[in-house]
């Protein structure tokens, strides 16, 4: 029996159908340590129209696939769960945003402080954004 590519397998253990279109979307946000904005991911796939991209991304953060991080400067940034769970996202954790080259880092080793919040509320996302410069450009 054939084994699955690892792309194929993802997408199916969060109930998405492999297109062709949602596998190089998905294999474009793999192929890089840092979140991607929309914008970079067109970039890189100048086949696949914006439109394409844009449910397509809905689509994945809806399977809790991707989380987004809403880190100002170009609205929303796409990254893998590292959870990898097909029900949730639980992969909360603080990103940290140069100033000066506009990366976005992963803090997945450092958790996101417990806020209290009022009786009945209820949270449905939590972004968490620290801005400043990266080790590369503190030391140009």
């Amino acid at each position: 029996m054939e084994e699955k590519q690892p792309c194929i397998a993802l997408l199916e253990k969060h109930n998405i159908k492999p297109t062709a279109n949602r596998i190089l979307i998905l294999k474009t946000l793999l192929s890089t340590p840092n979140p991607l904005s929309m914008t970079e991911i067109e970039e890189e796939l100048d086949t696949v129209d914006k439109s394409n991209i844009f449910r397509t991304l809905s689509l994945f953060a809806e399977k809790h696939l991707v989380h987004t991080i809403e880190e100002g400067r170009e609205g929303v940034r796409y990254e893998i769960c590292f959870s990898l769970h097909e029900d949730e996202d639980n992969d909360i954790h603080p990103h940290f945003v140069c100033e000066r080259c506009h990366k976005t880092f992963c803090m997945k080793d450092s958790s996101i402080p417990k806020i209290s919040t009022p009786e009945n509320f209820s949270v449905h996302s939590i972004n968490y954004v620290i801005k400043g410069l990266c080790s590369e450009c503190e030391n140009k």
